[in-house]
């Protein structure tokens, strides 16, 4: 990884950038700025989702930013209560409105649920047959969510994006994901900032002159995750780009993977029922 928009090839061929920009919990204005700044600054990979309420202010962006649309990969997800069959592709319809969007690169199961997720998927199998999604995925999807997706699957999921920091390395899910070609993607890839204060992290950022943000998200990268860490903050934004300048060693890869300690910050898939 030496350059903000390196991409990782996806099992269908297609490459997505290892490196991006979240949206979580962003909205008018706010995410529009940040939108603008991060593809200002060389990031080509936004990840949005219906829930997010921010669809339209991320495609105004990308619209007015002037960077060619075969340049950018864009994704974006299917609600909890958007799933099932008819209604997934209505509702991947809307997005695409809201955005503005002929095709979306990724498009994603935003949470498995309890029933409906395998019936959603053949809604994205279609979509993506027709050429209307590049690649399709899953996100927050245990193993055991996979197998059974996988029963009655025609596609592989090319994505599962799921919690993943150094205090929830997910060791086991992430493994299983790379024995079937499943790209892991790591949303709150800093553990939505409770890692400053870790001591382990600060020795290691003041070796290399860099926060404790910028290696975390370096980690991520040398472990093959992509990573999209959400900010609306100019400087902020800048900050989590520059990673691409150095490099941890395989010692201190093992350092912060060692910090793994089965903590959460977001809700247990099993328990995300509707």
């Amino acid at each position: 990884m030496k350059h903000i928009a390196d991409g990782t090839i996806l099992n269908n061929g297609i490459v997505m950038p290892r490196f991006g920009l979240g949206t979580y919990k962003a909205e008018g204005e706010e995410v529009a700025k940040a939108v603008t700044t991060a593809l200002e600054l060389g990031y080509r990979s936004i990840d949005t989702a219906a829930v997010y309420g921010n669809e339209n202010e991320v495609g105004s962006s990308i619209a007015a930013s002037g960077v060619p649309r075969d340049s950018l990969f864009v994704t974006t997800k299917v609600w909890n209560t958007d799933q099932g069959y008819d209604e997934t592709l209505k509702a991947f319809d809307v997005s695409c409105k809201k955005m503005g969007l002929d095709i979306i690169d990724l498009y994603l199961i935003h949470w498995p649920g309890v029933d409906k997720y395998k019936d959603t998927w053949r809604a994205l199998e279609r979509l993506y047959a027709e050429g209307r999604t590049r690649a399709i995925g899953v996100s927050n999807f245990q193993i055991h969510h996979l197998e059974e997706l996988l029963k009655d699957s025609e596609i592989v999921p090319a994505v599962n994006q799921v919690e993943l920091h150094p205090r929830f390395i997910q060791r086991e899910l992430h493994e299983y994901c790379a024995s079937r070609g499943i790209q892991i993607e790591a949303w709150a890839p800093l553990m939505k900032g409770r890692l400053q204060d870790n001591e382990r992290l600060q020795g290691i950022a003041a070796k290399y002159g860099k926060t404790v943000s910028q290696v975390v998200l370096r980690w991520g990268l040398q472990n093959e995750i992509v990573i999209i860490p959400k900010s609306v903050t100019a400087s902020r934004i800048k900050e989590n780009s520059e990673i691409f300048d150095f490099e941890l060693s395989a010692e201190e890869l093992a350092a912060i993977s060692g910090l793994d300690a089965g903590e959460r910050v977001g809700s247990h898939p099993d328990k995300v029922l509707f």
